[in-house]
């Protein structure tokens, strides 16, 4: 058991350090790793008016690439053949992307542009592709979210599983407060896995000598 958990740890530990190296808009949570359009804090969003200017949409979304492999159980050190195991399968690496929309939505009560409100439920509609440098489809996801608050974020999976080295991609994505207006909004994505696999060897050699 104490050897499971050391392992366990170890992995965590590793992915919690790979957040950076995903592009320069990465940032690390809870473990995880996510870019973001646009770039900031969790407040950071774009945002319209609608032409009377008496209602504003914001929006902002978080793409989490999501690694994901497949272990194998390894044997430990020569002095120590008892210490197994279990690490990351570097042959089955793959991505396998979600995405999390934020919104908000604001209501002048008299004055253009001011005494805003964030009040009442609203139907809300997110989208987003992913596409190759080719342009060609490689995921996408779209969902009616009735009766939601003023402000709020939803994650939605994408279901697709992207290989690993294949190329830069490109996230459209889209937030729209019916009656009110489309947010739209671009962002880049690397699928290089080479970080990935120099922080896991390098992990597995660690735990390779603590059995000495």
């Amino acid at each position: 058991m104490k050897r499971t958990r050391i392992a366990a740890l170890a992995l965590v530990t590793t992915a919690a350090a790979l957040a950076p190296a995903l592009g320069r808009a990465a940032t690390a949570a809870e473990g995880t790793a996510y870019l973001q359009d646009p770039a900031g804090g969790e407040n950071t969003m774009k945002s319209m008016w609608t032409e009377d200017e008496m209602h504003k949409v914001e929006g902002q979304l978080r793409f989490h690439p999501g690694i994901m492999y497949r272990t194998v159980t390894r044997p430990g050190p020569a002095a120590a053949p008892g210490y197994e195991r279990r690490v990351p399968d570097l042959k089955t690496l793959a991505w396998q992307p979600s995405y999390e929309f934020a919104w908000s939505v604001s209501d002048s009560t008299l004055v253009k542009k001011a005494m805003t409100t964030k009040e009442g439920t609203h139907p809300i509609v997110v989208h987003a592709v992913l596409r190759s440098a080719k342009g060609a489809k490689a995921g996408e996801v779209r969902k009616e979210l009735a009766g939601k608050p003023a402000t709020g974020r939803e994650r939605i999976a994408g279901g697709e599983r992207i290989a690993c080295d294949t190329g830069e991609y490109t996230v459209e994505w889209s937030v729209t407060r019916s009656g009110y207006g489309t947010l739209t909004g671009t962002l880049h994505w690397d699928s290089s896995c080479e970080q990935h696999r120099t922080a896991f060897s390098a992990d597995h050699g660690k735990q390779g000598q603590q059995g000495h």
